[in-house]
């Protein structure tokens, strides 16, 4: 790792820029590091350290001192954006306030670079139309942990150019992302959108005293998601058709319809299930011990993506 693909500004360097991190330095590029808070950094940068060793550990990453080299503390906005050929913004999901710093980001990094939000929900027509720039910014999406999960939302604003979104397809791929390109604006793009219909679902049927929040989670760990920890929702579908997805779609399209007249993934979550949810959760893992069963469950996805590494060649497309 020489960080010879070229320098990558991180405007936030809190969980998930920390996380960015080591996705850019992990494909050879090296790494600025800018917060508002100047001692967040220098915690990020600890936090890429424990997790580079556990990448090493899990048979990810052939060494962590190379990448840690590449990521360095920006002492200033001027000196994290000078010479960069890409810029990710990951702070507070406030619209007004990605807005004001993106009049600085555009300001400042050079007229070749991208600059994208990673933004969970809201549109970047909505902090991005006021710029000058404004044909060079995007949002990227990550899902979180980015270094683990290497989908990537790609979300153009109206005044987005194909060049631009191009420009940064071919960069994520090459650091091992996922990139999708969403082509229009929708209320929390797609990774969200879904995760948000399923989990809307999943709390209404405890609200409505159907099932307990444990056989929820039962359902997803030893049913739903060992299939789509390597095959996607359609592709599910697809197999277990007896000749593909038409012949599944003869066989329980009115299944689906009849489940979907009843679904109320649009119902608001009400306190007693959220509080019985949160109750069921803390009996298995205390509020003091979430952030080690974050790093126990980044471990596991470790693990997995080893596997699934292993196993490519077998998987396939």
């Amino acid at each position: 790792m020489s960080g010879s693909n070229g320098a990558v500004a991180l405007a936030g360097s809190g969980l998930v820029g920390s996380n960015w991190a080591i996705v850019f330095a992990r494909a050879g590029h090296s790494v600025r590091l800018w917060d508002h808070d100047p001692d967040q950094p220098k915690r990020a940068r600890d936090n890429i350290a424990d997790n580079a060793r556990d990448l090493v550990e899990a048979g990810l990453l052939e060494a962590a001192d190379p990448l840690i080299d590449l990521i360095d503390v920006a002492p200033d906005l001027e000196t994290a954006l000078d010479g960069v050929v890409h810029v990710q913004e990951s702070i507070v999901e406030k619209a007004e306030v990605k807005a004001d710093l993106f009049s600085r980001l555009d300001a400042l990094a050079p007229d070749s670079a991208t600059i994208a939000s990673s933004s969970s929900a809201i549109p970047g027509s909505r902090f991005m139309e006021h710029l000058p720039g404004r044909g060079r910014c995007m949002i990227a999406h990550p899902a979180n942990p980015p270094y683990l999960l290497p989908i990537v939302e790609l979300v153009p604003t109206p005044w987005t150019t194909d060049e631009a979104v191009a420009a940064a397809r071919e960069m994520f791929v090459a650091t091992g992302q996922q990139p999708i390109h969403v082509k229009k604006e929708v209320p929390g793009f797609i990774l969200s959108r879904i995760q948000i219909a399923l989990i809307n679902e999943c709390i209404s049927l405890v609200g409505r005293d159907v099932v307990s929040p444990d056989d929820v989670d039962k359902v997803m760990k030893y049913g739903l998601g060992l299939r789509w920890a390597f095959l996607g929702p359609l592709e599910v579908m697809d197999l277990n058709g007896p000749t593909g997805f038409a012949s599944y779609v003869d066989h329980l399209r009115p299944t689906f319809e009849e489940v979907g007249d009843d679904l109320h993934t649009s119902d608001r979550w009400t306190e007693e299930a959220v509080a019985e949810i949160d109750n069921a959760r803390r009996a298995h893992v205390p509020a003091d011990d979430v952030t080690e069963r974050q790093r126990w469950r980044d471990r596991r996805l470790m693990a997995l993506l080893a596997h699934l590494k292993a196993a490519e060649s077998d998987i396939g497309p």
